[in-house]
């Protein structure tokens, strides 16, 4: 019946229904998500409590959603946490099984009263449930719950500090994208806000971001500057580490670097499944690469059909007997199954080491297509064609000439910049300082590679950058020399 109901209210012409209709139905469905949440949470709580999981082969609830009903993994999570919570609060579960109280509502009472010793919580729920019925707002509801919280603090007897006021989501979506969501506690919040506030700033004029955007942006930089710092167990404050996977039939089949580049199998580095990696594609590998240390991983196939033929004339070029002598399928007869087996085992492990090691095939294409290995530091100050990566003597002294972004307008200070190619490495520009700019990441990433925004460099040092448009805009003025 409720789902016949859904369906006709789903189906019907709700323009002709009128407005006054269409906030009934609201008001109405909006109870009905109240019952439904409580109703679940009760369901839910019994079939956990007598282990209904375990006959489908599930070792917990969580699993069993998301095998059986076919929902996310933070949508499992929220359901079970329904459970437990309206268990912990049968006043509060009694008021959405009424329909009395909103979901939304009913989460915000249980997460303030939580906080409150346990012997407590019941009379609060009381107390905030009563509240709310007489028309208080849920900012009114919020003070009282925190004086009563604050009172808690000072009794002799009040339970330990917990944690049940904190908690943090981050679910991978689609291509490694992700949603992140959480409850944070009033220091946590204020700390995350004032980051946002500082980094969401718009970034000039040829900023188009929308400001949710820009706040994306924004706790990514914050992330960003924490990792550059060093602060993180296990970074160092290392650049990023690209891999870069290719095939080494396209290798010997690529007539240059730019195809190689162009080239990156999203299939093998999707397929590496290291820790704390990400595959990346497009312009925001090509943001990435600018200014990272790039590690070239070849791989290639076995084809099985030529080792059959390398094994029959490495036979026939150590027979003795003249012609061919071979069965109507190609074979040696006099030759077992087991000494041919053997016989492809050696010739096919001689192969692998042509093809691999410092000295094999494999790195004498890639090193002749890309001039050098990707991770060789030279130590000349300009490195010319030798590597795309910008060894440490170097960013130093990009740091030390340049200070902070080198866009128009922009004061971001260097710890927060990477180094950019003004001419792209994958069209000549060489891995020297006279090519090497300091740009924070909103104008290196977004602006120019992103957006396609172009740079010039003068003969005095400053620079232009170039819009899609056709707009101009010139740098600070000439950087100061580097002895």
């Amino acid at each position: 019946m409720v789902r016949a109901g859904l369906g006709y209210l789903s189906a019907c012409d709700a323009v002709s229904l009128g407005t006054a209709v269409q906030a009934e139905a609201l008001v109405g469905l909006e109870q009905a998500e109240a019952q439904h949440t409580a109703a679940r949470a009760k369901i839910l709580a019994a079939f956990s409590a007598q282990q209904g999981y375990q006959a489908d082969g599930q070792y917990g609830p969580r699993p069993w959603l998301r095998a059986f009903t076919k929902v996310t993994n933070q949508a499992a999570a929220g359901a079970v946490a329904w459970a437990r919570r309206l268990r912990a609060h049968p006043v509060i579960a009694d008021a959405l099984a009424a329909g009395q109280l909103s979901a939304s509502w009913a989460r915000s009472l249980c997460d303030w009263t939580d906080q409150l010793p346990e012997d407590r919580r019941a009379d609060a729920d009381q107390i905030l449930l009563a509240a709310a019925l007489q028309g208080a707002e849920l900012a009114d509801l919020g003070a009282l719950a925190l004086e009563m919280i604050e009172r808690s603090r000072t009794a002799p007897d009040r339970d330990k500090d917990t944690f049940n006021d904190r908690a943090v989501w981050l679910e991978t979506t689609i291509g490694g994208a992700g949603r992140l969501t959480g409850d944070l506690t009033r220091t946590a919040a204020a700390t995350i806000s004032a980051v946002l506030d500082a980094l969401s700033a718009k970034g000039g004029p040829e900023d188009t971001r929308t400001l949710l955007q820009r706040r994306h942006d924004a706790l990514q930089e914050g992330c960003q500057r924490l990792i550059d710092s060093g602060m993180l167990p296990g970074r160092d404050a290392q650049p990023l580490h690209l891999n870069v996977h290719v095939d080494l039939a396209e290798l010997n089949g690529l007539p240059g670097a730019s195809e190689l580049e162009a080239g990156w199998s999203t299939a093998r580095a999707a397929a590496a499944g290291l820790p704390g990696s990400v595959y990346v594609t497009g312009p925001d590998a090509e943001a990435a690469a600018c200014d990272a240390a790039l590690i070239p991983i070849v791989s290639g196939q076995i084809d099985w059909t030529v080792l059959d033929q390398l094994t029959d004339l490495f036979l026939a070029t150590i027979s003795h007997r003249k012609g061919p002598y071979r069965s109507a399928d190609g074979r040696f007869p006099e030759l077992s199954e087991q000494t041919r087996e053997r016989l492809q085992d050696t010739l096919l492990h001689w192969s692998i080491d042509l093809l691999s090691g410092p000295a094999g095939l494999a790195s004498f294409w890639r090193r002749r297509l890309l001039g050098t290995r990707f991770t060789t530091l030279s130590q000349p100050l300009d490195l010319g064609r030798t590597s795309r990566t910008v060894p440490p003597h170097l960013r130093k002294a990009v740091i030390l000439r340049d200070k902070h972004c080198q866009f128009h307008g922009c004061e971001q200070p260097a710890s927060v910049c990477e180094v950019h190619h003004v001419i792209p490495w994958s069209k000549g520009g060489p891995t020297a300082l006279g090519n090497l700019k300091l740009y924070c990441r909103f104008h290196h990433r977004i602006v120019i590679h992103r957006w396609g925004w172009t740079i010039k460099t003068h003969p005095d040092g400053t620079t232009t950058a170039t819009g899609p448009d056709g707009r101009e805009l010139h740098s600070h003025g000439p950087p100061t020399a580097v002895g």
